[in-house]
């Protein structure tokens, strides 16, 4: 989602990638994540730089608090994937839920696994585990996933910008 759509990132603006690069970004993402395509058709790469822009709706709504404007946005997008649940089981894995769209063109299964994953996360004690960077021109977003649920950072670089500002906005004043 960071990397498809634009806002700030780590104090700089960041553009969303355009046409040819939103394939190559698309691909990059799902590689990041340990699921490599073997190709992002165009289409899909489109399709998945949208559900980007409204699933950042969902975190930034859920980040203010305001879970109904975060639970509205959810259902719609479970409305337009078509998401249905399906048990799978890998070679050597147990069965998993997962979810999937209407058929297995890649933005439709990216688009309703993701839908419903939210929906889990919203509807269940882990709305507050969405969040948006609280470093000063820092928008990027990220699931918590650290044991206390107190991460306010989306990266270790906003971290320690802010820890580093504070430090000498401490020194200026001492």
């Amino acid at each position: 989602m960071n990397r498809l759509t634009p806002g700030y990132s780590g104090g700089l603006p960041y553009d969303a990638p355009a046409d040819d690069a939103i394939t190559t970004a698309v691909a990059e993402a799902l590689t990041a994540i340990g699921h490599p395509p073997k190709s992002v058709p165009a289409d899909d790469a489109r399709r998945l730089a949208h559900l980007a822009g409204r699933m950042r709706i969902v975190f930034e709504a859920a980040n203010a608090g305001d879970l109904d404007a975060a639970a509205d946005e959810i259902n719609a997008l479970l409305l337009d994937t078509n998401a249905r649940p399906q048990l799978d089981r890998g070679k050597d894995r147990p069965w998993s839920l997962h979810f999937h769209g209407p058929d297995e063109q890649l933005a439709n299964g990216w688009a309703a696994g993701c839908a419903a994953g939210l929906a889990l996360a919203v509807g269940s004690d882990l709305a507050g585990r969405l969040g948006v960077c609280a470093a000063p021109q820092c928008d990027r977003v990220f699931v918590d996933v650290s044991k206390n649920g107190q991460r306010r950072f989306h990266s270790p670089q906003c971290q320690s910008r802010v820890k580093a500002a504070t430090h000498r906005a401490r020194q200026a004043a001492g």
